[in-house]
């Protein structure tokens, strides 16, 4: 059975270390419940506790705070701003250099505060509801004369 609060995916991480498997279980429950904002918010709300390691903890934070925005859930559970719930060092994900810069551009408000860098919409699943929307950077960007003009106008 799939976790059904972040608290039972950290309880669960407790148990056997693999947090990670935990929360993508608990992702699949929580967008089986899509529209449901109300069962939604319960899912998240008690604050879950940690593991007592730094990356982890802070990703579950990053979790909590944008299932709630990026769904439009009724509250952001105070738990998320919990001072552990923040790294000291850069955490990439996926950890590849030449990502860096453009995860650095893309990664959603909820985790750039933690020092968390991923992509635009870190977890999407296949239970995702695509439905409703994906938040996508533009593939093309663009060049020569029509960069500098824009370039120029922000000056």
């Amino acid at each position: 059975m799939r976790p059904a609060t972040l608290r039972e995916v950290v309880e669960r991480a407790r148990g056997d270390g693999d947090w990670d498997h935990h929360l993508q279980n608990f992702l699949d429950a929580f967008y089986a419940l899509d529209g449901h904002t109300v069962a939604q918010n319960a899912m998240i709300a008690e604050d879950p506790g940690f593991l007592g390691q730094a990356r982890p903890d802070a990703f579950l934070g990053g979790v909590g705070e944008h299932l709630a925005r990026r769904w439009r859930l009724p509250v952001i559970p105070s738990w998320v701003r919990h001072e552990a719930r923040y790294l000291t060092t850069a955490m990439f994900v996926p950890d590849e250099r030449a990502l860096r810069n453009y995860l650095l551009c893309v990664s959603p408000v909820s985790f750039r505060p933690r020092l968390i860098f991923t992509g635009p919409d870190p977890l999407q699943r296949a239970r995702f509801p695509y439905h409703r929307g994906v938040v996508r950077m533009p593939l093309t960007f663009p060049q020569g004369p029509e960069a500098a003009a824009l370039f120029e106008a922000r000056r």
